[in-house]
């Protein structure tokens, strides 16, 4: 958990000023993998861990920003030429800001310092918590309007743009627009959110880290979302009016996916049951029902593995020895893949004893170990106040 007192003392020692506080929370996809950027639905939720943003503004268009995780201090002019794809923790920052602007925000400079405890590289999607908190502030600062599903295109724009990833709206729609104790069903084409209840009395969301990352993600991404696009041109012979693999129902796929060449199909069938697979799981997770959420968990998984390719042996062995455990609904890879997280739906009478096998035999099936978070659903993007002592 990031200490907001001892993060405003240190922004207070390092830039003699007197801070106003902003965190985004990461987030773990519960089911709707690679969806998102085919314009269909995800079921991701925010969770208790978050970036917070300390910022005051300054009186000229510079920002400056001081990490805490590195010790680094970078900085940029609002009123200068922007700088892009550099590889480095800035990009998230000033990719924001940059695009808030284009976008008719008016933003002055400010003085900001970082402190996160969303792990990097998890697949917990600690690059839209940083863009979502370090955008409000920069808003939030200047005193401009801009609302929150613009706020999170506004980060997704700085992935495409600077960082150079071309990520689907999920992230940072859901570190802009989570909400306590619910999931969020989303529209990723409409942009419709509609908050999901977590009737799981008993039962915890658990995400364990391989603390493995495949160079091949960024490059075999987009790979994927190229190999998506060609299938819905090849799919549009039969079906005229689709635009995306969303409009493709699994009847239809049945009936015209056998023409199209691998692995496009292959692609193409996992992006269109995993939507069906999201429907059915958002109405499992507000009836209270685990074990169907849990079994459409492990056929998502499967489906990455075998149809998508996107999992890796670190993250199969995690999803395959959570299977063997009392006391676990279901279990899948979260996120882009080839390392990162898997999501865990786990009894929370069970889970001393989930955290003890899942540690022992992950390492001693791949050498590593694993980091293990019971995480919660928790709110989106706001400014934070501290809480008076007593």
């Amino acid at each position: 958990m990031v200490d907001l007192e001892q993060l405003k003392n240190a922004f207070r020692k390092f830039y003699e000023a007197e801070p106003r506080l902003f965190g985004a929370p990461g987030r773990v996809n519960l089911i709707g993998e690679h969806t998102d950027y085919n314009d269909g639905f995800v079921l991701p939720m925010a969770i208790d861990r978050q970036t917070v943003v300390a910022a005051a503004p300054r009186d000229d268009r510079r920002v400056r920003v001081h990490s805490l995780s590195v010790e680094e201090t970078r900085e940029f002019d609002l009123d200068g030429e922007g700088e892009a794809r550099r590889g480095i923790w800035l990009d998230y920052v000033e990719g924001v800001a940059r695009v808030l602007e284009s976008r008719g925000a008016l933003l002055g400079g400010a003085d900001m310092m970082l402190s996160s405890d969303v792990p990097v590289g998890a697949g917990l999607s600690s690059s839209a918590a940083l863009e979502l908190s370090a955008g409000l502030a920069l808003i939030s600062l200047s005193g401009a309007k801009v609302e929150r599903v613009a706020l999170a295109l506004a980060g997704q724009e700085a992935e495409h743009t600077f960082v150079g990833t071309m990520c689907g709206i999920m992230d940072q729609l859901v570190a802009a627009l989570g909400l306590r104790n619910h999931a969020l069903l989303i529209d990723c084409r409409s942009l419709k959110v509609e908050a999901i209840p977590m009737k799981l009395e008993g039962v915890a969301i658990v995400a364990c880290d391989t603390r493995v990352k495949h160079e091949l993600s960024s490059s075999e991404y987009n790979k994927r979302r190229e190999e998506c696009a060609r299938g819905v041109e090849l799919l549009r012979e039969s079906l005229p009016g689709i635009r995306a693999l969303r409009d493709v129902s699994p009847v239809e796929f049945e009936r015209y996916g056998a023409s199209l060449p691998q692995p496009v199909g292959r692609r193409c069938r996992h992006i269109v049951t995993e939507n069906e697979r999201t429907l059915r799981a958002a109405e499992a997770l507000r009836s209270g029902k685990p074990e169907t959420m849990g079994q459409l968990m492990y056929e998502s998984h499967r489906s990455l593995r075998d149809d998508y390719e996107v999992s890796s042996a670190e993250l199969d062995a995690l999803v395959d020895i959570a299977r063997g455990v009392k006391g676990v609904f279901g279990a899948r890879m979260t996120g882009g893949g080839f390392g990162g997280c898997t999501v865990n739906l786990v009894r929370r009478d069970a889970l001393a004893e989930f955290r003890e096998v899942v540690s022992r035999e992950y390492t001693r099936a791949t050498g590593h170990q694993t980091d293990i978070y019971v995480v919660e659903a928790s709110d989106g993007a706001r400014e934070l106040e501290l809480k008076a002592a007593g």
